[in-house]
This record gives C-alpha cells, structure tokens and sequence, in this order.
C-alpha cells in the first residue's frame, strides 16, 4: 500500500546539487513526489511503500553528492498526498534559516575540460560553473540557496542555459550559478586611469592580460571572491615593483600554478599536499621548492624562505588565466597591506590604481568577499595558517550546547567571528588586524549580514578580556544598543577551549593538559600571558604553570623589533650591544628597570631567538621573525640539544633557555643547530609538563603551533612517551580561533 512520507535532510545539502540527485535517485527507484530547499535544508515529500521509501532513504544517505554533508535527517509518515510525477519545486521560505551556509568551491575537473574544448559552448567562458562548484558564500544575499536570493539574479538564463536548468539528464540541471558567454558574466580590461584596452572580444582578454603580465605589468584581476594582484613570478623587477606599491617588503607572496604537473616540477609534494590542492578549498599550500625552482622564481617573491605558498586555480577564469600564461604568477590579496581584500570595482579603483597598471573587471556582485584559505603540513598533520575561501563560515565540528543565540567577537590581530543563532555555529572567515579602520569596517558589516542573514540578534555578547581591543570595544557597544549581557573570556582560556570543542572532549572524564603559546593576551593576573599550562577536567579549566615572567618593553613596538625581547631576557646589555646604539641601550635599560607589566610569551621568546642568532632584529611583518626561525631549523639534519636536560623546575625558565643558547652560540655551535634546539627544547617542555602533571593527553593552541618543526617535534616525541595530542582541525591555531574559543568556554566552563 502506498503511503505518503515527508523526508527532511539538514547539514551542508543546499548549492551542492542535492535536489537534482534526489530527483534522479526517485526517477530510478519509480517514486512520485517532490523536491526543494526550506530553511532547514531539503525537504522531500514522496509517494511509495515502507520498503520502497526505506530503499529510497538508504540511497540518499549513501550516494549524496561529494560536496553534501548531511548532519541529520528524517522521515516521517504524513496525511495521503497526490503527485503525477516527480519534480522540483520553488523552495518556499517559512521560518529561518537554519541550516549551514554553503562555502564557495572550486573549479571541478568536468568545468575544466569544458572550458577548454573548442567545440564546447563554453569554451573559454571565465565563469563557468555547475553543482558541483562555483560561488556558494561569495555571492548569497538571503537563503534557502536559490538563484533569485545570489547576486547571479540579475543575469537571466538564455534558453540553451535554460534547457540545461530544466534537463534531469544534464550536470546543469537545477544549477543555479548557471550562465554562458550569451547571458552570463561579462568581463572588462582597463588601464589603471580607468580607460578600457582595445581588445576587440572578451575571449582576446585573458590572452591580454597573460601578455602584459610577461611584460612585467602588475594587474588588479576580479576574481569570483575578491581581487588578486598578479605579476609574473619570475620577474624580479615586477615583483620589487609590486612590493614597493602595495607596501610590503618582506612578507612572502603565493604563486599560482596552472597543472599539478607544473607544480611537480618545481616543488616537492606529498600525498597530503596534493590532495590539499586539489580539494574543492583549493588553498594555498606551503611547500618546498626544488634547488633549481630557487633560480626560477624572482628572490623577491620569498625572501629569505625556502618554502613557498602554491596554489591550483580555483575558478575558471583564473584557470584560462594560467593556461594562457603558462607561468608561475604570483597571486596576491588585492589590497593595501594590512586592509582587507577588496571586491568591488568602485574600491578597487580608488584603492589599488596606484598599485595596478591594468583592472581586469566583471560584474558579478561579491556580497561576502574572502582571501584564500592557507595550510601547511607536519608530516600528515595538517596545520591551517588561515581559514576564509572554501572553509568559511561553517564549523560542522562544533554542536552548540544551548538554543541561546550567541555572538563571540574574537580577538584583536587575527579577527572572526563565531555566531550561534540556530543549531549550528558559524564563524567568519579571516578578516585581520582591527587596527586598520578598514579591517574594522568589514568586520562590521559582516556581523550586520549575518543578523540580517539569519534574521536573529544575540542574548548574550562575548568579548575578550583584553579592554581595548576594538572587538571588545565594539562588542560593549552592541551588547548595550541590543540590550543584551556581555560576558568577558580570558585569551588563553578561549584558545584552549577551541581545541577543546574541535575534538569534542568536554565530557571526558580524564583530564587533558592544555598548552597554548602565543604572543599576546591579557592574563587574569593583570600581566601578558602567551606561554600557559592549563589543565581542563570535569567543565573545569586551571592554569597550573606557564614560562617565567620577563620585562615587557615600549609596548607594542616589542612585538615588531624581536632584539627587544633579547634585550628584555639577558642580564647584561653588553651580550646584546651591537643591536642597539648607546642612546638606545640607555633608554631601554631605564624601561627595563622600571617596568611593571611582565609578559610569559613564548612568541616574544622566539623573537628573542631570532635576534640572538642574528635572523632579525627588526620586523617588517607579524610573525616574521619565528618564521625565518623554523626556515633555519630545517636546515639542521643531525641531533638537537635538549636546553633544559636535566633541569627541574615549576614554571619554564625563559632566562635559562637563552643564557644557554647564547653560550653555546659563543662556543661556535651552527645557528641552524640551535633554532632547531630551541624548538626541540620546546617540545621536550610539553612532554616534560605532561608527565608532571600525569597527563595522557596534550591540547595544543596559540599562533606559536603553526610551527610545523614545532609540531613534527612534538609528534614524535609524544609518540615516544604514549602521549595522545589534539591539534586544531577546522580553525587556524592562531587568533582565529578566539571566536570559538570564547563560545565554547561560555558554553562549557564552570567558573
């Protein structure tokens, strides 16, 4: 006997091409009904027998779309309802969303193929799209995920991309990114004045564009999610050129890469970096290059690294871009250093004509404009350096444990968001220092989007409690326009409770030791923590030990001259007098006698290093100075020197590591030997604690674990010592993951 069922299935199940594999999948079973997306994810309503639908539902579980990730489902027996066939409907809008909002994907290899077929419609069409990939996120103005709630509203579909809209059988059925060249995107060269190129078709462009970028031009190109700033990576000229407009020295840029094949080439990659690659996220991946990769590539795109950032193109046009050119092609943000990517034309404009000789334009609107993702690997663990294309705003790993709608405001340098106003938890991309009024802006706006978005404001505000971060500032400010309670998190605490919610350990009942090293958080004692021991168990968080405390100097500009943190850590100014002059060492020995804040940063530490082993002194970027740090470790090969052998001692000596690195620095040991000592040291130290404390696992956060000798180290030696570690999955390790942090701690911790 037939029955009529009603099947709700939520998670990640909207923009992924969901409801064509359910139409397909009733086609082939023989099943009557319907399909479309709600605010809950896709609801299907279906005519059939208990066997039949039980079939039906076994199928949809299994066979979903690669892209789908489905958190929960339902079946349920209705009231008789009467189909003729089996279709898709126009979603219909009748409560809220809740669901996971889609993150955007990368150009599949079927689009690929396509785009570069002569005899294929879309031949050479730079915004080619189907199900499977695409703008998700990017382009999302309101939900459930249709084309009339995207920015690609106002292109109407032509009748050949309507018939394919309309086909079961075709890849584009219900895609509803679809467009061609005939009614689609439409692309534009411009001179940075503003004036167009004389290219007489839009296909010539990219042709164009890849012969002014091997002149040496620098072009301000629109990609799908933001524009990128693009020069030819073997140009040494072009590269000084771009770093002198956009205000960057020194920081590395990424290259993009058009094959896996020419990345093979250059580069050395595992398994798990090419799968990275890849990926729908497309990131950017961290690898080393080959010895004769080095004399390929302009000095000036990595100075001083031997490993760079590498990227496969993740839209279409970017990929004709590279098959044009047929070069490495640095790809950078398209921004002014320290201001957030910019992704639209009138910005752009205005922002980066003293940067760009050409714009390559188009006019797709970007709502929610976002870099691209970065990661690196230790072996097989993979460590996010930033979260945002192809990864953001959903979290799937985090469950809220209450239906109290939750805004957490994240820190300071390294801003999110974390929003909780369904059953889900969502936080924003990267945005970056809230110092930079820009930076700020969009962090607004985006928090303005989501309550827009979602249709909900918070009962509660979390904040850092740091009192003059903006994110906390701005924070008290909404708490107070929205009459809602603000509740403070300590730094480090949020920190540990991110890795903590990751990994889902807030009912174990063992305890776990959480170590988490950064540069910079304001502690409950008043003083900068960066280098904390805490021990959670039982919804209760400790801190049971951290580095000893040293002199915090002039500020925030510490944290931009590593010398200082020397300066601050050894006991006469004659070890370190060749960094200063004499006026210098006067004041900052004054500064040093008088100061009462202390800092325990195993950050500034590493700074230290740096600057006693002569990598830097002074830096042009944030974590400059760790980064050429770990680039010098890798290049030791034999056995690392514990600095602390044999020491016991409650909270780690900060003074003793350095007393000891410079002797041995002194004595003529190689400088690569000792950063890799350093490191090791610091690893041994996690260990060490562990065992103090009878501790079987160790959960790591804070910016200092995107060290990946760091990690390699600490894997295996907790190997060794049958210690189980819980490294981030999802989020950065960084302060990205603040956000977070702050909502797990409030919904988990008993104070």
């Amino acid at each position: 006997m037939l029955k009529t069922f009603k099947i709700q299935v939520g998670g990640q199940v909207q923009g992924v091409g969901f409801r064509p594999f359910v139409f397909n999948l009733a086609e082939k079973h023989q099943l009557k009904g319907t399909v479309s997306n709600n605010a809950k994810g896709v609801l299907i309503y279906v005519n059939g027998t208990s066997e039949e639908l039980m079939n039906f539902m076994e199928d949809i579980l299994e066979k979903a779309p690669d892209a789908a990730i489905i958190q929960n489902h339902s079946m349920d027996e209705i009231e008789s309802m009467e189909f003729e066939n089996f279709s898709v409907v126009p979603s219909q809008k009748t409560a809220k969303v809740a669901i996971p909002l889609t993150a955007d994907f990368a150009i599949c290899n079927s689009c690929k193929i396509e785009i570069q077929n002569p005899k294929n419609r879309r031949y050479r069409y730079a915004f080619t799209t189907c199900t499977q990939c695409g703008p998700r996120y990017a382009i999302t103005q309101k939900f459930p995920f249709e084309r009339a709630h995207t920015t690609m509203n106002q292109f109407t579909m032509c009748k050949h991309c309507v018939s394919e809209y309309e086909n079961p059988k075709d890849s584009r059925f219900h895609s509803q990114t679809n467009s061609c060249d005939d009614c689609g995107i439409t692309m534009q060269l411009l001179w940075n004045l503003g004036e167009p190129t004389p290219v007489e078709e839009e296909r010539e462009i990219l042709g164009t564009v890849a012969r002014f970028l091997k002149e040496g031009a620098i072009v301000a190109l629109k990609n799908t999610s933001g524009y990128l700033l693009c020069v030819d990576a073997r140009n040494p000229e072009a590269v000084k050129k771009l770093r002198q407009r956009k205000k960057r020295p020194t920081k590395p840029f990424a290259l993009l890469y058009p094959t896996m094949e020419k990345i093979h080439e250059a580069f050395e990659v595992s398994n798990h970096e090419q799968i990275a690659l890849e990926s729908r996220v497309c990131p950017i991946v961290l690898l080393d290059a080959k010895q004769q990769t080095k004399g390929h590539l302009a000095e000036e795109v990595a100075p001083g690294l031997d490993r760079y950032g590498v990227m496969l193109p993740s839209s279409a046009l970017l990929t004709l871009l590279a098959i044009e050119a047929q070069i490495p092609l640095v790809a950078t943000s398209g921004n002014i250093h320290g201001s957030p990517i910019l992704s639209s034309e009138k910005d752009a404009r205005e922002k980066l004509s003293a940067v760009a000789d050409y714009f390559l334009n188009h006019n797709l609107e970007i709502v929610f404009p976002q870099d691209d993702s970065v990661m690196h690997f230790a072996d097989k663990q993979q460590i996010l350096l930033r979260r945002s294309r192809g990864l953001a705003p959903n979290l799937m790993g985090y469950v809220p444990k209450s239906n109290e709608k939750v805004f957490a405001m994240g820190a300071h340098l390294k801003s999110t968001l974390a929003f909780t106003p369904n059953g889900h938890t969502y936080v924003s991309p990267y945005f970056g220092n809230l110092d930079s009024y820009e930076v700020l802006q969009r962090f607004t706006e985006t928090l303005q989007r989501y309550t827009q978005l979602f249709e909900e404001l918070p009962e509660v505000v979390l904040v850092d409690k740091h009192p003059t971060y903006q994110s906390t500032i701005l924070g008290q400010e909404l708490a107070t326009n929205w009459k809602v309670p603000v509740v403070a998190v300590q730094h480090h605490r949020a920190h540990f409770a991110s890795v903590l919610a990751e990994h889902d350990v807030f009912e174990t009942q063992k305890p776990v030791l959480g170590v988490i090293w950064d540069g910079t958080g304001l502690g409950d004692d008043g003083m900068i923590w960066g280098g904390e021991f805490f021990v959670y168990q039982n919804h209760q968080m400790e801190r049971k030990a951290h580095f000893e405390y040293f002199d915090t100097l002039a500020g925030d500009k510490m944290a931009k001259e590593p010398r200082l943190s020397l300066f601050s850590l050894v006991n006469l100014h004659v070890e370190v007098e060749d960094k200063f002059s004499k006026t210098e060492i006067k004041i900052y020995q004054k500064l040093k006698e008088n100061s009462k804040l202390k800092t325990s940063s195993v950050g500034r530490l590493f700074d230290a290093v740096a600057s006693l082993l002569d990598v830097l002194d002074i830096s042009t970027y944030e974590g400059e100075a760790a980064l050429l740090l770990e680039n010098l470790a890798w290049r030791y090969q034999g056995e690392c020197i514990d600095l602390l052998e044999r020491q016991t001692f409650e909270n780690v000596p900060s003074k003793t590591i350095i007393e000891h690195l410079l002797n041995l620095k002194n004595q003529g040991e190689s400088k690569a030997k000792l950063a890799a000592s350093f490191m090791y040291t610091l690893a041994s130290i996690a260990v060490k604690m562990a065992k103090i404390f009878e501790i079987s696992t160790i959960a790591c956060s804070g910016g200092v674990f995107q060290n990946r000798f760091l990690v390699q180290t600490l894997i295996s030696l907790a190997q060794e010592n049958d210690i189980t570690l819980l490294f981030h999955k999802e989020m950065s390790s960084n302060d990205e993951n603040i956000a977070l942090g702050q909502l797990a701690y409030y919904q988990n911790i008993k104070e």
